[in-house]
């Protein structure tokens, strides 16, 4: 049976996003047709677009998709046709990393969510008879359809069926980035303070899990004052405009250093500011995205004498079966509510939505494409 699909199609920075018609191929054993509701928009996405990742052009982009499953692969045993389900990157489930759950640094993640095709170089979507560049991230849930895999889509929990998948869609990258880079990578203790830069999906995130973790204080900086007080009103205990001497002012907050210290700039001046800001045993995070000839640089006697960490992070540290439940639970329990980031569009109105974030209007914008 042919599947086509209204997908919104990526040609590069100077160009606005097409919708246009697509074909996608038969599923193979492992995959999953989603028919998808809604779908977050991340900074990952526009870094795409902008040629700062080593992803094909033209694209179908989309990797925080949520729908309902219409079809499944023959070798498909955990979803079945009518699930609902949220969706992230894929992994290839048989390397070092994944044999011990941390499927964010698969060993080929690379073939598996970036390369355009599937990792054996076979085509996802085709416009005609042509092959089009999609699998993005195991999925390209920028349409109406998507190919998704067993391993990257998460059925939601039937406990969770009366939150809309609209709604549940970013849980998909960006709010577990932050989430887990708070709770599974840096392991936020209780009573330590924590900072974190930058308060967008990820930053904020970032501060509703370190108010879960129990840390204090919980400090937010950010150059949006309206993205400061939301990040007040969700956690932060204390707020500072990067342009008014931030570092100074945690110094001064915390004499004694950082318990931990969380990036989502990818700035190696602002990254190597906090490096200096930790206590011995400090915990540096970092997720943002950096241009690929950026260097860091710490003083050498600092990072061994006080027995710092500087961790790179990817997905959180997430597995998808156990996290994504859990931000579920943590949001039904009231102590995680990620829906006051976000603010909804229409699919046509994918380069309004976009145009929206990157004003810094809004800090999750999701698209709509169906009817839940």
């Amino acid at each position: 049976m042919t599947i086509t699909a209204r997908a919104a199609i990526c040609r590069g920075q100077d160009h606005p996003f097409a919708i246009e018609d697509v074909r996608l191929d038969s599923l193979r054993a492992d995959e999953v047709l989603v028919r998808i509701v809604a779908c977050g928009i991340c900074h990952t996405d526009l870094a795409v677009r902008d040629r700062q990742l080593p992803v094909p052009l033209p694209i179908v982009l989309g990797h925080e998709g949520a729908g309902i499953v219409e079809q499944v692969g023959s070798g498909v045993t955990s979803i079945k046709p009518g699930d609902r389900v949220i969706m992230s990157f894929n992994s290839c489930g048989h390397c070092p990393s994944c044999e011990i759950d941390a499927p964010t640094y698969c060993y080929e993640f690379f073939p598996n969510n970036w390369s355009g095709v599937r990792p054996d170089g076979s085509p996802t979507l085709f416009q005609g008879d042509a092959p089009m560049n999609g699998n993005f991230f195991g999925q390209s849930s920028f349409a109406t359809h998507a190919i998704a895999h067993e391993r990257n889509a998460v059925v939601v929990p039937e406990d969770a069926a009366d939150l809309p998948l609209e709604r549940l869609a970013p849980l998909g990258c960006g709010l577990m980035t932050g989430a887990g880079a708070v709770l599974r990578a840096m392991k936020v203790r209780a009573g330590l303070p924590i900072a974190i830069v930058g308060a967008g999906t990820v930053g904020i995130a970032a501060v509703m899990a370190a108010k879960i973790a129990g840390a204090d204080p919980i400090i937010a900086v950010d150059v949006h004052d309206s993205r400061l007080e939301l990040a007040k009103e969700l956690g932060a205990t204390h707020v500072f405009n990067a342009k008014d001497d931030a570092m100074g002012r945690i110094r001064d907050l915390c004499p004694k250093g950082l318990g931990y210290a969380f990036d989502t700039t990818g700035i190696n001046k602002v990254i190597e500011d906090l490096f200096a800001l930790l206590a011995p045993k400090g915990v540096l995070g970092m997720v943002g995205a950096s241009a690929p000839t950026d260097m860091l640089a710490f003083n050498e006697a600092e990072f061994m004498g006080s027995g710092r960490t500087v961790m790179g992070i990817l997905g959180g540290d997430s597995d998808l079966d156990g996290f994504i439940p859990e931000m579920i639970r943590y949001h039904q329990q009231g102590r995680f509510p990620f829906d006051r980031l976000i603010r909804y569009f229409d699919f046509d109105a994918i380069n309004e939505a976009i145009e929206a974030s990157e004003r810094g209007e809004v800090v999750k914008p999701v698209l709509r494409m169906a009817a839940a």
